[in-house]
């Protein structure tokens, strides 16, 4: 069987998102715009798959029979694989730290949380980190109700230091379907569009461009001959 859906409901199994996300609720993942080239982007709910030792330990729940059918179908994930979902606060190239009493920084730029952080919730007090630099093709992951997230900060003895590879991601969650009465979109929050977040992405494309200059025309024929990103997801208000 060929499973074609490209929206998939994933419940939540833990209070590590409040308040943005519940304990129960059921939230539907665009699993489309991946297979297009595009990638994570700073302040997208994320679900992805256990990169390995994140879920070591905790049981995996007994699904009903709904759950069953809706699994065999596609519309939602198979029990035996183990998600969690998280916040993409930081992309490939992003230098991200956090000092105790301190905000979330990335590429020198404090977040403010206070849209999407769980009230009550430090950015990073029950454990600080960084500076990181995150390696390209991955991203830094926390969840909204800080003091309760085993997140990237808590990984980072583990192959990738804390960080989940792209193709490991499952898609981003863009609404809260259950139940009605918490019906909601998940917006990426304004702090991640302030000025200066992208620097150091700009300043790894300058050094790129003058390397290839001090190379000779040669080299830039070859840059220019790369392939050109054709679908880019654009950020949805919601």
């Amino acid at each position: 069987m060929i499973k074609t859906f490209l929206v998939q409901a994933f419940s939540i199994p833990s209070d590590s998102m409040m308040n943005t996300l519940q304990r129960g609720d059921r939230v539907l993942v665009d699993k489309l715009t991946p297979w297009f080239g595009s990638e994570p982007e700073r302040g997208e709910v994320v679900v992805f798959h256990d990169p390995g030792g994140w879920l070591e330990g905790e049981p995996t729940p007994e699904p009903n029979v709904v759950q069953k059918f809706l699994s065999f179908i596609g519309l939602m994930p198979s029990a035996e694989e183990k998600d969690l979902i998280k916040r993409v606060i930081a992309v490939g190239g992003d230098t991200v730290s956090c000092k105790k009493g301190g905000k979330v920084v990335v590429n020198g730029k404090p977040l403010d949380e206070t849209s999407y952080i769980n009230p009550g919730s430090t950015p990073c007090d029950d454990e600080p980190f960084g500076p990181i630099k995150v390696p390209e093709g991955r991203i830094w992951v926390m969840g909204d109700n800080r003091q309760n997230s085993l997140d990237s900060r808590y990984h980072q003895e583990l192959p990738g230091s804390g960080t989940v590879a792209n193709d490991q991601v499952v898609g981003r969650a863009v609404v809260v379907a259950w139940p009605v009465t918490r019906w909601s979109t998940l917006p990426v929050p304004d702090t991640f569009d302030q000025p200066g977040l992208n620097a150091a992405a700009a300043s790894t494309a300058a050094v790129s461009t003058a390397v290839a200059e001090m190379a000779g025309p040669g080299a830039l024929g070859l840059a220019a001959a790369l392939p050109v990103v054709l679908w880019r997801r654009k950020r949805r208000d919601g």
